[in-house]
This record gives C-alpha cells, sequence and structure tokens, in this order.
C-alpha cells in the first residue's frame, strides 16, 4: 500500500493536470494566431485555386427519342501538366454511376448501366494528362445508362470527386420533353 499521504498524491495529480492544460492551451492559441495571419496576408488578393476542376454542359431543352448528350470538359489552370483518373468520369465507357441524375420533383432515374469493379490503387494506364492552361473535354449520352423517360426538368451532379481527383462544383439541368 502506498505510505505517501492523500494530500501528496492529489498534488501530483493536479500538477500533471495543470501542465497538460497549459500544454494543450499554447497549442490552441498558436493554431488560431496562424490562421488570422494567413487571412490577414490574403486579404484582398482572391484565392486562385491550381488544382484540376471540371465544368459539365447539355442542351437547355431535350426531345424525346434525342440523345442527352452530356459534355464534360477538364481544366488545368496550372501552368504544369497535371493528370487525373479517368475512372468515373466520361473519358471512358459507362462503367459506374458516377452522376446523380434527379427530377425536380426528387425522383432519381435509375441507373441501368454497366458495374465495373476494380482493382485499387488505379494503374498508370488509368491517368490522363492535361496540359498546364489547356482543357479535355468528352461528351457522354445518359440514356445509354439513365432511365430518362418521364417528361421533366432534370438535374445531373457528378459525384465521383473523391475517385477521379476532379473538382465539379455545378450541376446542370435539362428539360426532358414529350414528342
Amino acid at each position: 500500500m502506498n505510505k505517501r499521504p492523500y494530500f501528496c498524491r492529489m498534488k501530483n495529480i493536479s500538477s500533471i493536470l495543470f501542465i497538460t492544460m497549459l500544454t494543450i492551451s499554447a497549442c490552441s492559441v498558436k493554431t488560431r494566431n496562424n490562421q488570422s495571419t494567413d487571412s490577414t496576408a490574403n486579404a484582398g488578393t482572391p484565392l486562385v485555386e491550381k488544382g484540376l476542376f471540371a465544368k459539365m454542359k447539355i442542351k437547355d431543352t431535350i426531345k424525346a427519342g434525342d440523345s442527352v448528350l452530356l459534355k464534360f470538359t477538364v481544366y488545368n489552370p496550372a501552368d504544369s501538366a497535371q493528370q487525373f483518373c479517368k475512372w468515373h468520369t466520361p473519358f471512358e465507357p459507362l462503367m459506374s454511376k458516377y452522376l446523380d441524375v434527379k427530377s425536380e420533383s426528387g425522383e432519381e432515374a435509375d441507373y441501368r448501366g454497366a458495374m465495373a469493379k476494380r482493382i485499387m490503387p488505379p494503374p498508370a494506364s488509368s491517368y490522363i494528362k492535361v496540359k498546364g492552361k489547356d482543357s479535355l473535354s468528352a461528351n457522354v449520352d445518359l440514356l445509354k445508362a439513365f432511365a430518362i423517360i418521364k417528361p421533366a426538368r432534370y438535374t445531373i451532379t457528378y459525384n465521383s470527386q473523391s475517385m477521379s481527383g476532379l473538382r465539379v462544383t455545378d450541376s446542370v439541368s435539362f428539360v426532358y420533353k414529350a414528342k
């Protein structure tokens, strides 16, 4: 049994707790100071991202029976070449559900395309290089993989940013009209 009085043991615990709290609070203050310094250093200058990003385009109105062509363009704003994984993008045949297609009522169009299982990590042949200050485009007919049947306004959202590495911030919409 420990022969030290209860007061001495409590004093040691209190000292350890005090030092721990002091260390944690010092780290927190340093982080806060760095954040405020960074924000003041960048004040007045817009933040320009140099990573690859993509934009989608589609006709505003499409008649039933016509192709529902989506144009997917990858941009490289940097000075040097960058690459992205073509998996889950229109730069390969439809092999996964990398788009969400929803009607204005919130009903999702059924995906009827192929679903491929892949080995990870992607091999080197799965990457496409985009030269600095350049872009690449690919088209995909959504009717080859999605059951777009009912006349309605549909919104398309890209959902595979984590696989391809592409940043896509906008969605696109179109009206699907009966013949």
